[in-house]
């Protein structure tokens, strides 16, 4: 499996809220985040690892160069107004076939991501997609996932309607043809990753939600013990 790594936002209200370190190297049981990252994807069989971190971002840069790694580590050092623009760069460098990405704040336990990313490694190739979804609401503007009774993705949505039951959790485990829609979203200038989710829908992808019952997102100082409690339990 081929993975990828958004590190490339400025981690500003953390900044704001008092701490000091770039967000990719907040720690986390004493582990930088993406270093826990890149840990667990080489736990689960990585054949390459790639990540994009900003132009800002000195320190995390020499620390992905100090990284010493048994599979290909291909980094982009490039400021983006987006995610969905960090993932267009991570494109062009990941090699072709089945991949995970994520972002680098995105904290989930490692049993549940294993089972994740081997539910994707078995699925048949009519699956372009497998969604990390969770019921469990911690993002201050969350995209609500629709689903059929087989957990097929039929929309995504900006605001709660009923009979919705997941959210995204940021985690997307993707093939090739997404990587095409990804493109073509680039040419008409379409913004945010959302958005480049609903063109997937649009396309005609097949789509499924693989539920997981907690994720969360490091956005504010308070985050972090919150972060370390949950990866404890």
């Amino acid at each position: 499996m081929n993975y990828a790594i958004i590190a490339a936002g400025e981690g500003s209200r953390l900044a704001q809220e008092g701490v000091a370190l770039p967000k990719p190297l907040v720690r986390l049981n004493g582990e930088p985040m993406i270093q826990r990252l890149m840990n667990i994807f080489m736990r689960c069989n990585a054949e390459s690892i790639s990540l994009i971190v900003n132009e800002q971002m000195t320190e995390v840069q020499q620390f992905v160069e100090q990284v010493k790694a048994d599979y290909p580590l291909r980094v982009v050092v490039k400021s983006t107004p987006s995610s969905m623009h960090s993932f267009f760069e991570l494109s062009k460098i990941m090699p072709e076939g089945k991949f995970c990405l994520t972002t680098v704040d995105t904290i989930f336990r490692e049993p549940d991501f294993a089972a994740y990313i081997k539910a994707f490694e078995e699925a048949g190739d009519d699956c372009d997609g497998l969604m990390a979804v969770t019921p469990f609401i911690d993002d201050e503007k969350p995209l609500y996932v629709a689903t059929d009774d087989h957990l097929n993705i039929t929309a995504f949505c900006d605001t709660a309607f009923e009979g919705v039951k997941y959210i995204s959790g940021g985690i997307y485990a993707l093939n090739q043809r997404a990587v095409a829609v990804l493109r073509d979203c680039m040419e008409q200038g379409v913004a945010r990753m959302r958005n480049f989710q609903r063109a997937l829908v649009a396309a005609g992808l097949n789509l499924r939600a693989y539920p997981i019952e907690k994720i969360i997102d490091v956005d504010h100082a308070a985050d972090i013990e919150t972060a370390q409690r949950f990866i404890n339990e």
